[in-house]
């Protein structure tokens, strides 16, 4: 096959792809639901491949506050991974884990030392079960870095793998589900393959 092109991807590929992101997010939502204690409800993941500059928009806007937890991913395929999240859904989760009320703590205060660990491994969980229902559906080894995380605007977060993986491609994958307990929570997974993984992925399930 000649080398694999993203702009020329057809909807072939790119149901395949949204597929994977469905069932990652699936997954993540079983682990988030575990890590919390209760039931939490998953809307129909939506999936688009979109070019880098397109991605602020996307999420709410290049200004809109936002905790993002940042992994490099390596092994058979390399890249990157980002789950973000508005910074209220952000407390909200960690309130959850630390058993305090959601009043305690107002969107504008910073996260302590304790609730950006704690963040930190949400973050960590959630992203570590997509990235295994990718690993389990397409037998390639994935390794995922120690997380990093980010609270600043979309545009300063998504400014990390710009710079890092701008020079593979500007095309990336991004799967946002909206997650439910007594709130609603809007979360973006965004993969950053570089090009070579994205033909890795499809020809490990046999389409490419």
């Amino acid at each position: 096959m000649s080398k694999f092109d993203l702009d020329e991807m057809n909807s072939c590929y790119l149901d395949v792809l949204r597929e994977i992101g469905n069932i990652g997010a699936g997954n993540a939502t079983t682990a988030l639901a575990q890590l919390l204690q209760r039931k939490v409800d998953m809307t129909v993941p939506q999936a688009e491949l979109l070019e880098f500059k397109e991605v602020g928009r996307a999420i709410g806007g290049e200004e809109s506050i936002m905790a993002g937890v940042y992994m490099v991913v390596e092994g058979d395929i390399s890249g990157s991974m980002m789950f973000l999240l508005e910074k209220e859904s952000a407390r909200h989760l960690v309130n959850q884990m630390l058993c305090k009320p959601d009043d305690e703590g107002s969107a504008s205060d910073l996260f302590d030392e304790m609730e950006i660990s704690v963040m930190k491994e949400i973050g960590n969980i959630i992203t570590g079960a997509y990235l295994n229902s990718l690993s389990d559906l397409t037998h390639l080894k994935i390794y995922p870095s120690v997380p990093a995380i980010a609270i600043d605007m979309a545009g300063a977060i998504l400014s990390v793998p710009a710079i890092e993986f701008g020079v593979l491609g500007d095309k990336i994958l991004m799967i946002q589900t909206r997650f439910s307990d007594d709130i609603q929570i809007d979360g973006f997974f965004i993969l950053v393959p570089d090009v070579d993984s994205y033909q890795k992925i499809l020809e490990s399930l046999g389409i490419a």
